[in-house]
């Protein structure tokens, strides 16, 4: 689910080293069509899974020599570099055991008691498939990751709180802090 389409696929082995080595994860890339196309990245940090601005100028930079010389698009197009942002798109099977007990919407590549869309709780992984306690239901049900043509966190509460005790822990980090002095620090706050 990183990618869609077969120059997707093309343009993510291109960018996946470049982001490697600047230790970035590509989260997903598509090519959009419009009145110009856009070759849309969306990436964060593998240490603490956020994007700062020095971080999508890095990727973007080196992004744009690489494409210059690979032409892996012929028409014009637009370069836009980003984090995926708190609604993040759910795109690779670790990501639904990351954010455990948020709200998320899944759409299906086929139907399943007669619809494709659902919202629930991610509730983890077991093997290849994604668990969710959907909205209205009394079970967990498990999905194989394998069916999910989208997925995406929704925005609540819990989600806005973790994402700026994330960014604080961050910071505290960068001040020089030990792990223990972090937590001691925002359990306080």
């Amino acid at each position: 689910m990183k990618t869609k389409t077969h120059i997707d696929e093309r343009i993510l082995a291109l960018v996946e080293p470049v982001a490697e080595d600047l230790g970035l994860n590509v989260v997903r890339i598509r090519v959009m069509s419009g009145k110009r196309k856009t070759v849309q990245i969306m990436a964060e940090r593998k240490s603490d899974g956020l994007m700062e601005v020095s971080n999508c100028e890095s990727l973007s930079r080196e992004v744009s020599a690489l494409l210059e010389v690979e032409d892996p698009i012929s028409d014009a197009y637009v370069l836009e570099v980003s984090s995926p942002g708190l609604d993040r798109p759910l795109t690779d099977l670790r990501d639904f055991e990351t954010y455990s007990g948020y709200l998320a919407r899944l759409e299906l590549d086929r139907l399943v008691e007669g619809r494709k869309r659902f919202r629930g709780v991610l509730a983890g992984v077991d093997g290849e498939n994604i668990e969710i306690d959907l909205d209205h239901e009394d079970d967990t049900a498990q999905i194989p990751f394998s069916w999910i043509s989208e997925a995406k966190l929704l925005i609540t509460d819990d989600l806005i709180k973790a994402g700026q005790q994330a960014k604080e822990a961050a910071k505290l980090q960068n001040a020089g802090n030990k792990p223990d002095q972090i937590e001691d620090k925002l359990t306080k706050n």
